[in-house]
């Protein structure tokens, strides 16, 4: 069983940047391929970005790719995402999510393990 629980949204303008942690609990945080999700309201929750056990193969959806960067602390039991260059469209609900055996790191249903989720709202 993992716990997830992340933190670090709030309010941002355009432009601006934001980290979000995503803290672990147990002792097997390293065995575990780590995803970002996002929902906005209205809408299906959508695949972000996902880091590989050892953080050696991380993956991005078009949309973040070179503004986003996910990354983790093993020794920590936490992942990250810093947002850089936010836009409105990054409005959404930012859930973290564990996976042992991700078939697909962007199919949300490789995920067994998943976070109450943090708000990031950018404003104009």
């Amino acid at each position: 069983q993992v716990q997830l629980v992340e933190s670090g949204g709030g309010l941002v303008q355009a432009g601006g940047s934001l980290r979000l942690s995503c803290a672990a609990s147990g002792r097997t945080f390293s065995t575990y391929a780590m995803g970002w999700f996002r929902q906005a309201p209205g809408k299906e929750r959508e695949f972000v970005t996902a880091i590989s056990r050892s953080g050696g193969n991380t993956y991005y959806v078009d949309s973040v790719e070179g503004r986003f960067t996910v990354s983790r602390d093993n020794a920590k039991n936490t992942v990250y995402l810093q947002m850089n260059s936010l836009k409105l469209e990054d409005t959404a609900v930012y859930y973290c999510a564990a996976a042992p055996y991700p078939r697909s790191y962007s199919n949300r249903n490789s995920y067994n393990y998943w976070g109450q989720g943090t708000q990031v709202t950018v404003s104009s």
